[in-house]
């Protein structure tokens, strides 16, 4: 790349058994000047691969939650700017050139939105719910904090003006179908046990109602029908999760009493 670096950037990174995945993401990260990973203890040869990896400091430190692990990894940094993917995201070309841009500007926001392209293995999804799916990933670690209260789909907490990248980036969420089914029920039970501390009650209709709902906004609504069968999988996917999720949260209450 001809584009001169001013201003330096932290790449971090939180993995478990993303071994699939690390490896484009790793690969789409090389530009920052350090790459951190914080790994929980894998036990697919993911940590032996970071270890080997000439670009990447890697450390291995428990799972509590997701915003503990990232507020964490947070602290390892040792530059202002920070871009923070998930180990299943990818930076392409064009977004590397738009992130070094925005960065190096002198009209720079605080932090940075990100659309996402979900992929279904190798294929792109348009609709299912993914089409105005985004995160904040790029951000100066000065102006934003994690919200402690979140466990799972973590927040930032950002002080100043937010800005949004034009070019999207790439989401390999969907490798199989027995990893994405684990990958939302362990988000709907982490989403039960969020609740549950901030002592939302269990209501029996919602066990119900909530799953149904999510199928139907997804996949009529978000228009998940138009993805084919892929639409179908994630729609019943995230309902699935939304089900153990209140199951979970049925349990955690049950186990107090």
């Amino acid at each position: 790349m001809d584009q001169k670096r001013k201003v330096k950037l932290s790449a971090l990174i939180i993995t478990y058994n993303e071994i699939g995945y690390i490896e484009k993401c790793i690969a789409s990260v090389a530009f920052a000047d350090e790459v951190i990973v914080v790994d929980s203890f894998s036990t697919d040869g993911t940590y032996e691969f970071l270890k080997k990896h000439p670009k990447v400091e890697v450390e291995q430190h428990p799972f509590k939650d997701f915003t503990s692990q990232k507020s964490y990894t947070l602290k390892k940094a040792t530059n202002e700017w920070i871009l923070f993917l998930d180990a299943d995201e990818e930076v392409s070309p064009s977004l590397q050139s738009e992130i070094l841009q925005c960065i190096n500007s002198e009209q720079h926001h605080n932090a940075y939105w990100f659309y996402r392209i979900f992929m279904f293995k190798t294929s792109p999804m348009r609709f299912s719910g993914t089409q105005t799916d985004k995160n904040i990933r790029l951000f100066k670690r000065s102006c934003v904090s994690f919200d402690e209260g979140r466990l799972v789909h973590e927040k930032l907490e950002v002080e100043g003006a937010i800005g949004f990248m034009k070019e999207k980036l790439i989401h390999y969420c969907y490798k199989n179908h027995e990893d994405y089914k684990d990958k939302i029920i362990k988000y709907g039970k982490m989403k039960a046990l969020q609740q549950y501390k901030k002592k939302k009650k269990f209501v029996y209709i919602m066990l119900i109602f909530n799953p149904i709902w999510k199928f139907l906004q997804r996949y009529f609504i978000r228009l998940g029908f138009l993805d084919g069968t892929k639409g179908f999988t994630i729609c019943y996917l995230n309902a699935l999760g939304s089900y153990k999720g209140y199951k979970e949260l049925r349990r955690l209450e049950k186990v107090v009493k």
